[in-house]
């Protein structure tokens, strides 16, 4: 089975759910999970299921192309071959993305290329598409470049917006979706089964 590292920031949902539809039905291993600081949720959840975990946060490396150049080193030795961001929150180096290119996909919590890029994470995003008035927000689940959230989109689904939304109704609504969704791309991905021509992608059933 093909390894995957997941990258993590916060309480680890998203992580969870790709655990969670992996120990039902087996299709990667999770080598380990990489934290962004120490005492997250997400690393309590790698500890209650035996996956090992290491922490690389920003203030123990005198820059981030240091940090990055020792996580790829550490990624390349334990043999992983694809990256999942789960509401990974420290913006990856362009180096770093060249180094694993097309092996790294991360969830992002509009439909892109609305209500994304620096800036946009969390409940920021849902505020920003209630306060614009749009109908539609969903989650996608793209490839990542040198620009956040600028690689090629592998999977969406739209969620209504309601006259009535807060940003957290519309958020708990759309990790439904994405707790669903990125899973199954994590999936797709390690079987093969992705097929990309420049921002254009397939993927077979």
């Amino acid at each position: 089975m093909k390894k995957i590292a997941v990258f993590a920031s916060g309480g680890g949902t998203d992580f969870q759910s790709v655990i969670d539809a992996n120990e039902q039905n087996p299709f990667c291993e999770i080598a380990c999970l990489v934290a962004s600081k120490e005492g997250i949720g997400a690393i309590e959840r790698a500890k209650r299921h035996k996956i090992p975990f290491v922490v690389y946060a920003k203030k123990d490396y005198p820059s981030l192309e240091e940090l990055y150049a020792s996580l790829g080193d550490f990624l390349e030795r334990e043999g992983v071959e694809y990256i999942v961001l789960a509401g990974y929150l420290t913006i990856l180096t362009e180096p770093f993305v060249k180094r694993f290119e097309d092996k790294i996909i991360n969830s992002h919590p509009s439909l892109i290329p609305a209500f994304c890029g620096e800036g946009y994470y969390g409940l920021k995003v849902h505020r920003a598409v209630i306060e614009y008035g749009a109908k539609l927000s969903g989650c996608t689940v793209h490839f990542v470049n040198a620009e956040p959230d600028g690689g090629a989109i592998l999977m969406q689904e739209a969620v209504a917006v309601l006259p009535t939304d807060t940003p957290e109704q519309l958020q708990e609504r759309i990790l439904q979706v994405e707790h669903r969704m990125l899973p199954q791309a994590v999936r797709a991905l390690v079987e093969g089964r992705v097929h990309k021509n420049g921002r254009i992608i397939s993927i077979e059933e």
